[in-house]
């Protein structure tokens, strides 16, 4: 796995080429998420029961925390790695501070 992470210097955005397969799997499992959360839209809008409301929730959550941990892990794999093994060390303070965001 390769990163292709490029610092665009206009905003100072980040960029990361990433292959169709990667690609395709990380969009598949967004386009289900996006299914559950319209699903909960309508069962709010058909009136159904708190409960029934509440444990559905509680799938996207997990499901957007399994998206997290594997877009986290191909970070960590490959933009992370490569920038260690050309000695840029800020790719260390930028995950610190990434995990800090993801742990409140």
């Amino acid at each position: 796995m390769s990163c292709n992470c490029k610092n665009i210097q206009q905003d100072n955005i980040k960029y990361k080429r990433r292959a169709a397969a990667e690609k395709k799997d990380l969009t598949t499992r967004l386009n289900k998420i996006e299914g559950q959360v319209r699903g909960l839209k309508a069962m709010v809008e058909n009136n159904r029961y708190c409960v029934d409301i509440l444990i559905q929730v509680s799938a996207v959550q997990s499901a957007l925390n399994s998206f997290n941990k594997e877009l986290l892990a191909r970070h960590i794999k490959t933009c992370v790695a490569d920038d260690i093994r050309k000695g840029n060390d800020t790719a260390i303070n930028e995950l610190c501070e990434l995990l800090k965001k993801q742990m409140k």
